[in-house]
């Protein structure tokens, strides 16, 4: 399937709640400008709301190295939301951050010649517990200052003018990149909060490559104290789906709701690959993430144990062939045809592994 088919059967879906879960570099981003494509009105105008990584890259930092950093800030780029900013308040921003306790304090700048033009910076600073002291500025973390742009983007969606006039759906793609687990737990629990208020009004798709998130949230809509609210006449109003690259090729495919679990979905591509003899180095990086996984479990550094708990009868010297393979190219991308005799060490470890384990691969 092509993005621009993808996206299609997103929109032809009835569903008011998508969660999409991919592993990175296979095209969520581009995804969800497929989607924005799709879903253009006559005029050109947009019938949803979006936040992806064009949305983050709106935000770039001034060091200002030329002053010893004495006005470093956040600049805010020019967009066709620039209109909507002096709807925003720092009030507004403050009550979205209050769930991740930010020990930082900021302050929306206006643009001085022209205050319609939105928002020329964000400054950052550290409290002072003397208000009449000027503040100092501040480069706040990456980590912070993701949470910051999400907590931007939720108090815009609220603002009237901007998703009103763009109602048909909200599209969210991975607001936890650089996010410490905490934070991607409160970050699951304000996308709750935007489902649960948005759903019934517009449709609500979700996609990210961690699986933290995905299984966070699957698991309040499809199992928790509210689930019921996301079905109607008995029927669920959500669908969970996989992106995945397949040979090249991205397949959307329907998702297990009572369990996903990283190891298992990394088991089923590899499992997927040699029962189509489409085997490449680059499956060896996910194998060997199976088998850390499966160690690190079991509470040992080096995954050559678990190698040799499955019968592999040289674990040491299957292990180096495993790490020299995983590195041969970067994370899921097609790499060359693995000769025959890693192909045999491959087809060992796969079965040892199922065997020793029980692993249930299958789909339902």
């Amino acid at each position: 399937m092509t993005l621009g088919e993808i996206a299609k059967a997103l929109l032809d879906d009835p569903a008011r709640i998508v969660l999409t879960y991919a592993f990175n570099a296979t095209g969520k981003t581009q995804l969800s400008v497929a989607y924005k494509n799709a879903t253009k009105r006559e005029d050109g105008s947009h019938s949803g709301v979006y936040y992806n990584a064009y949305s983050e890259d709106l935000f770039v930092w001034d060091n200002d190295e030329e002053n010893d950093g004495d006005n470093v800030r956040l600049t805010v780029l020019p967009s066709s939301l620039s209109k909507f900013h002096t709807l925003l308040t720092e009030d507004n921003i403050r009550d979205k951050l209050k769930a991740y306790k930010p020990k930082f304090g900021f302050s929306l700048n206006l643009h001085e010649d022209d205050p319609e033009k939105g928002f020329e910076s964000i400054s950052f600073f550290i409290p002072n517990q003397n208000p009449d002291l000027p503040q100092q500025p501040i480069k706040v973390s990456r980590g912070e200052e993701r949470v910051f742009v999400w907590c931007f983007f939720l108090a815009l969606f609220e603002v009237e003018g901007w998703a009103d006039k763009q109602p048909n759906h909200f599209f969210v793609d991975d607001p936890v990149s650089s996010l410490d687990d905490h934070n991607i737990f409160v970050t699951a629990a304000t996308l709750y909060e935007l489902i649960e208020s948005q759903f019934e009004k517009r449709k609500i798709i979700v996609t990210t490559h961690h699986l933290g998130l995905f299984s966070i949230l699957s698991d309040w809509i499809t199992k928790g104290e509210k689930s019921d609210k996301f079905k109607k006449s008995g029927k669920p109003l959500y669908k969970l789906h996989i992106l995945s690259l397949k040979s090249g090729e991205l397949e959307l495919e329907n998702c297990r709701n009572d369990v996903f679990l990283y190891h298992l979905r990394l088991l089923q591509v590899l499992s997927l690959a040699q029962q189509t003899n489409e085997v490449r180095a680059y499956h060896f990086a996910l194998l060997r993430q199976v088998l850390e996984n499966v160690a690190s479990f079991l509470g040992v550094a080096q995954f050559s144990f678990v190698l040799k708990q499955i019968g592999i009868t040289d674990p040491n010297r299957v292990a180096d062939i495993v790490n020299a393979l995983s590195h041969k190219k970067v994370y899921y991308y097609e790499s060359d045809i693995v000769v025959p005799d890693n192909l045999n060490i491959f087809d060992e470890v796969m079965g040892g592994l199922i065997a020793k384990y029980s692993f249930v691969l299958h789909a339902e």
